[in-house]
C-alpha cells in the first residue's frame, strides 16, 4: 500500500517545495515509484526543479479539479533527474500546477473540489503503482491543506529557527494533531552553521512534543544552484544532501512507524 506524505509549511519561504523534491528523489532511487502533487495551486513552483519551467506543461492538475481530463494525464515522468542513478524499478512523476495568470487567479476566485482532489491522489497512486505520493502543499491553513492533512500517513512540517515559523506551527501542529495524524514530523531549515544544532533540537522537540527528522544547515551552495536541479542527486556528497539522505532513509525504515 503507496504511503502519502504531506510536506508542509506554515509560511512561504521555508524551502518546503525545494525539500519535498529532493526527499522524493532520493526516496525514488532505492528502487521506489514516487509520485509528487503540487497543490500549491495559487503559487506553484516544485515543477522548475524538475525541468518543466521553460514551457507551460499542457496539462496541469487544474484541468482535473475542472473535470477537463484525466489526473493521470497530468502525471509527467520526471525520472532523468535521477541522472542515472537508482535502478530499473525507481520512477518519479510530477503533477503540477498551472503557472497561467488566469488559472490562478480562477483558483483565487473560484476555488475547487477537495474531495475530488483527494480522488485524484488515490487514482494516481492506482494508475501508477506507486510506493509513495509526495503533497506539495500551500502555505498556512485552508481547505486544501486540511483535507491532505487528514490524508496522510505521514506529515512533515518544515520551520526556519525564526520566532515567526515557530507560533505559526505550533497552530499547525495543534490542527494535525486534532486531525489525529498518525505521524507527525518537523524539518527545521535554513540554520546557521553556527548554532548549536542538537540544543536547536532539544527545543523544538520539547516545545511541540513531536520528532525532528533532521535540520538543514544554510548554504550558499543550495542558493548558487538556483532550483536548477536536485541538490542531493548533482551533490551527492554535500552536508546538506547527507542529512536529506538520512531523512528520506528514516522515511523509509522502521523508524517512521506507518
Amino acid at each position: 500500500m503507496a504511503k502519502i506524505i504531506c510536506i508542509h509549511s506554515y509560511r512561504g519561504g521555508t524551502g518546503k517545495s525545494n525539500t519535498t523534491a529532493n526527499l522524493a528523489a532520493l526516496i525514488a532511487r532505492e528502487g521506489n515509484r514516487v509520485g509528487i502533487i503540487d497543490t500549491d495551486l495559487p503559487s506553484p513552483g516544485i515543477h522548475i526543479l524538475f525541468g518543466l519551467g521553460d514551457n507551460q506543461p499542457e496539462h496541469t492538475l487544474n484541468q482535473f479539479l475542472w473535470k477537463k481530463g484525466k489526473i493521470t494525464e497530468a502525471a509527467y515522468d520526471v525520472s532523468h533527474v535521477l541522472e542515472g542513478q537508482g535502478n530499473q524499478k525507481s520512477k518519479i512523476y510530477l503533477v503540477p500546477a498551472s503557472v497561467k495568470v488566469n488559472d490562478i487567479s480562477r483558483i483565487l476566485r473560484e476555488g475547487f473540489d477537495t474531495e475530488l482532489l483527494f480522488e485524484g491522489y488515490h487514482q494516481l497512486i492506482k494508475h501508477l503503482k506507486l510506493d509513495y505520493l509526495f503533497i506539495d502543499t500551500h502555505p498556512g491553513l485552508n481547505e486544501e491543506t486540511l483535507l491532505s492533512l487528514t490524508a496522510a500517513q505521514i506529515v512533515l512540517f518544515i520551520l526556519r529557527p525564526d520566532q515567526q515559523d515557530f507560533q505559526g506551527t505550533a497552530v499547525t501542529v495543534d490542527v494535525a494533531r486534532r486531525l489525529k495524524v498518525p505521524n507527525l514530523y518537523l524539518i527545521i531549515n535554513k540554520a546557521l552553521p553556527e548554532y548549536n544544532f542538537e540544543q536547536m533540537r532539544q527545543t523544538v522537540e520539547a516545545t511541540y512534543k513531536a520528532p525532528v527528522l533532521g535540520i538543514l544547515p544554510d548554504s550558499s551552495d543550495m542558493l548558487r544552484l538556483a532550483s536548477k536541479g536536485i541538490f542531493a542527486i548533482k551533490y551527492n556528497k554535500h552536508p546538506i544532501s547527507q542529512v536529506l539522505q538520512k531523512m528520506a532513509k528514516q522515511i523509509t525504515d522502521s523508524t517512521v512507524k506507518i
